[in-house]
């Protein structure tokens, strides 16, 4: 069977170490880090979208055909640079925000960006999520709020207040889970969504990075700057199925064994596998139901961003680029700046069945 750009390759299931050889570059990346991919999850159109946003202040949208070629379609700017994007349910629209404080939608259908709202603070992280049929916008600022915007009305429609600063956020149908600094993590049912339904602290001990849904909206990710990923299900009956792990740390050397933030967990949108992704330069895909890791792949030479998964789950998208975790002295008009393309394989992302112990 021929894989998605190109031949499949002939390794075995038993392999848990992944091939970037059939791995593709967007073209035209940004000329910045970038912070966020979004593929369009409407299903109605042939070819994929992708939203990238980056610090070079733009939001760049992406046509993506089945054999991994690639084309620019239209971007829009902001003032600032930009720390997230979104795409709505049909497809027509992206969300973005970043460090000018304003919330932008762009409509693709007419290519015309309108300012929809807009923080005290910059604005960590936005999503489009559905009211009533309707769709709607969160987002999560630096202010210590998040806030709801009917994209008609130029005010919000309701603020919920938080403990401290939002670093990162998610949804998936009617769960919303937000994390902020000092390890809170705010879970919400946007049936109701002024009000936290739960709040907890990470089971992980350092500063939250990201927060990422389950694909059936049971449970999320949450992964940490200390190379440690925790498995959290929603509601308490389900607490025993709970655990974290650890991920992209180098093996000891001597007493000192070095650690990398997981900057991104992207769940597989028909297995409910999932990614991880840290400043190593490094992915891995997860089955969270077997506790086992599915496969490892090389380090690509830079930091790993964002990624995201697309609608099929049959590419997989990994942004790389400096996340300025060794500061600003590390960084250099030398390190890469581009979005991969990764042609998912049969066995890459699917749970195992029976899981042999050694």
């Amino acid at each position: 069977m021929s894989g998605l750009f190109g031949a499949t390759s002939s390794s075995t299931a038993s392999n848990t170490v992944g091939d970037l050889k059939q791995d593709v570059a967007l073209t035209s990346p940004p000329e910045d880090t970038i912070t966020g991919l979004s593929f369009s999850p409407a299903t109605n159109q042939a070819n994929d979208f992708l939203a990238v946003s980056s610090w070079d202040k733009k939001v760049r949208i992406y046509e993506v055909t089945s054999n991994g070629q690639s084309e620019g379609r239209h971007a829009y700017g902001h003032d600032a640079p930009v720390f997230m994007c979104d795409f709505s349910k049909d497809g027509t629209k992206v969300v973005s925000a970043g460090a000018d404080k304003a919330i932008k939608v762009c409509d693709l259908g007419t290519q015309q960006d309108a300012k929809i709202g807009e923080h005290d603070q910059p604005v960590r992280t936005v999503r489009f999520f559905e009211a009533g049929g309707n769709p709607m916008v969160v987002s999560g600022s630096w202010d210590k709020t998040v806030k709801y915007w009917d994209m008609r009305s130029p005010t919000a429609v309701a603020t919920v207040q938080c403990q401290e600063r939002v670093y990162t956020m998610d949804v998936k149908n009617d769960l919303l889970v937000i994390g902020t600094a000092d390890r809170y993590i705010n879970i919400i049912n946007l049936k109701n969504p002024t009000t936290f339904y739960k709040t907890l602290q990470s089971p992980l001990k350092w500063q939250t990075r990201v927060v990422s849904c389950f694909a059936d909206a049971s449970g999320f990710a949450i992964g940490s700057i200390e190379g440690r990923c925790a498995i959290q299900y929603v509601e308490d009956k389900d607490s025993s199925l709970n655990f974290s792990f650890k991920c992209h740390r180098d093996p000891p050397s001597g007493n000192v064994t070095s650690v990398y933030a997981v900057n991104d967990i992207s769940f597989h949108p028909v297995h409910g596998t999932f990614s991880t992704a840290g400043s190593d330069g490094s992915f891995h895909f997860w089955d969270k139901d077997a506790k086992h890791r599915l496969k490892g792949y090389p380090q690509v030479g830079c930091s790993i961003t964002a990624t995201k998964f697309n609608k099929t789950g049959s590419i997989f998208a990994y942004a790389v680029g400096y996340d300025w975790s060794k500061g600003f002295q590390s960084n250099s008009q030398q390190l890469p700046i581009k979005v991969m393309l990764h042609p998912v394989q049969q066995d890459e992302c699917k749970p195992r069945s029976t899981i042999k112990k050694r």
